[in-house]
């Protein structure tokens, strides 16, 4: 587990890679950021009639135009992913990285990923089974060379996967939970926990009640992790900004981001994410002010 803080950045992928794409990602790695991530979707909430690109198609270009920043997911889930093809894709693009990919990975939600190919949404008991089969199948798979497996969601015959992954013993996992379930699977199969908070506190809470409730997951997480034995100390805790009840305050203000991202680090977390500015979205913010916050606030936090 890292011993200091870390600020990385989340990048929407809606921007065609030679019409600012490619120097978005460029300027994360210039700002000093840890790591920037992509959300895994087909199409996504307001974005859903806007431009919106593949995750791994564009991980794979920001490899390749970047030299030293981290890139991931956050998150892959199976909605549309099968282990084995995901398995596949994963370790080729660990190899153009050079070793530089974290793949967050999360059971997933009711969303348009769940309905674009024509089949019926999941109820949360399947989501939850599929996902508890997904993981350890997955991890399987990026540390074998050969898997064979049959499941009841998932099944491979003799799935090959040489010459496996440059991290050993695989590239990292970033398991998005907050159930006991899928913090179990984050205590057994991950090396870091994302959180974006409690959805119900953040509709009707107060920035106190999201803190609370945050506790409240990190306790649960320890809890899961003493069942299986592990240190929670072991892992990484990534919070994913944007999604509480403070919104998009955080980002008004560099002295508003360190208040902000300090009360959650004084919780437990270790690494906290940003979204890169998107203009009339949610995600509207001052790229100035992002960018010194980038620059300015890991000194700040550390």
């Amino acid at each position: 587990m890292s011993a200091s803080p870390r600020l990385s950045t989340l990048i929407l992928p809606v921007r065609r890679w030679h019409e600012g794409g490619r120097e978005q990602w460029q300027r994360a790695e210039e700002l000093g950021f840890h790591a920037a991530y992509t959300y895994d979707h087909l199409a996504w909430r307001s974005f859903r009639d806007q431009t919106w690109f593949g995750a791994l198609p564009t991980l794979t270009a920001a490899a390749t135009a970047t030299s030293r920043l981290r890139l991931g997911t956050l998150v892959t889930s199976p909605n549309f992913r099968h282990p084995v093809t995901l398995a596949k894709e994963l370790i080729t693009l660990d190899d153009i990285s050079g070793g530089r990919i974290t793949l967050g990975i999360g059971a997933g939600s009711n969303g348009f990923d769940a309905t674009t190919l024509a089949q019926e949404p999941w109820s949360p008991r399947e989501r939850t089974a599929r996902f508890g089969e997904f993981v350890p199948l997955l991890d399987r798979l990026l540390t074998e060379d050969a898997v064979s497996h049959q499941g009841t969601y998932y099944s491979a015959e003799e799935a090959r996967n040489i010459p496996g992954c440059v991290q050993r013993p695989r590239i990292p996992f970033a398991i998005a939970a907050t159930g006991p379930r899928g913090l179990r699977l984050a205590a057994r199969h991950g090396q870091a926990w994302v959180t974006t908070g409690d959805p119900k506190v953040s509709a009707t809470g107060t920035p106190e009640d999201s803190l609370a409730a945050v506790q409240g997951q990190l306790e649960k997480l320890e809890k899961e992790c003493v069942e299986v034995g592990r240190d929670i100390a072991q892992l990484d805790k990534v919070f994913l900004t944007g999604f509480t009840p403070d919104g998009g305050r955080p980002l008004e203000s560099l002295d508003a981001f360190v208040d902000f991202a300090g009360r959650h680090i004084a919780l437990g977390f270790n690494e906290i994410v940003i979204h890169a500015p998107v203009p009339d979205s949610v995600f509207a913010a001052d790229q100035k002010v992002f960018e010194r916050i980038a620059t300015e606030a890991p000194a700040q936090l550390g």
